[in-house]
C-alpha cells in the first residue's frame, strides 16, 4: 500500500488527536477509482452506507454551502432553501468545487474547508459509529468515530436535509 500523502484533513485530525484509518481507493489512469467503492469497504469491514458525501451546493455568486450527509440520502431542496433563507440553490458544478473548498470532486472532505463555505450536517451521520470521509487527496478516504467527526463539525447546523434514500 502506498502512503497517502498529508492533507489539511489529516492534519486537522492529528492535531486534535483522532485516530482515523487510511483507505486506498485504487485509480486508473485517468484518476477515476477503479473498484466499485461499496464492493471495496465491505472488503475491509466498512458499512458502504457509512460514507459521508460532501454534497456543495451555490446560494448566491461567491457563497457556497457543503452538506455532510451519509446513507445515501437526497438533499431536501426546499428544506434547504428554507433553511438557508435562500431564494436560489443549486448543486455547485464540477469545475466551481474545488474553486469553492480547494478539493478536487471525489476527495472532498466535510471539515479543513475554507471559513467561506457554510457547513451543513445531516442527521443521517448519527446513524453510524464509524464513517468513512473524504481525505483531501484523490484515491484516499479515511475511517474516524462519527462522534469524532460530529464533534469537529460542533460548529455546523446539524437538522434533516435529506430524503430517504
Amino acid at each position: 500500500m502506498s502512503e497517502m500523502p498529508a492533507s489539511p484533513v489529516t492534519e486537522l485530525l492529528d492535531q486534535h488527536k483522532i485516530d482515523f484509518e487510511v483507505v486506498e481507493i485504487p485509480l486508473s489512469e485517468d484518476k477515476k477509482p477503479i473498484r466499485n467503492l461499496e464492493e471495496l469497504l465491505t472488503s475491509k469491514g466498512l458499512d458502504p452506507q457509512s460514507v459521508v458525501r460532501s454534497v456543495v451546493f451555490k446560494t448566491a455568486p461567491d457563497q457556497y454551502v457543503l452538506l455532510a450527509v451519509a446513507g445515501g440520502g437526497r438533499a431536501d431542496w426546499g428544506v434547504l432553501r428554507k433553511h438557508l433563507n435562500a431564494r436560489k440553490c443549486r448543486m455547485a458544478e464540477f469545475a466551481e468545487v474545488p474553486e469553492a473548498t480547494g478539493y478536487v470532486v471525489g476527495a472532498v472532505p466535510p471539515v479543513a474547508l475554507p471559513a467561506s463555505v457554510l457547513t451543513l450536517v445531516d442527521n443521517s451521520i448519527n446513524g453510524y459509529e464509524t464513517v468513512v470521509i473524504g481525505s483531501g487527496v484523490l484515491g484516499y478516504a479515511l475511517s474516524l468515530k462519527s462522534a469524532d467527526l460530529l464533534g469537529l463539525m460542533a460548529d455546523a447546523d446539524q437538522d434533516d436535509f435529506t430524503k430517504a434514500g
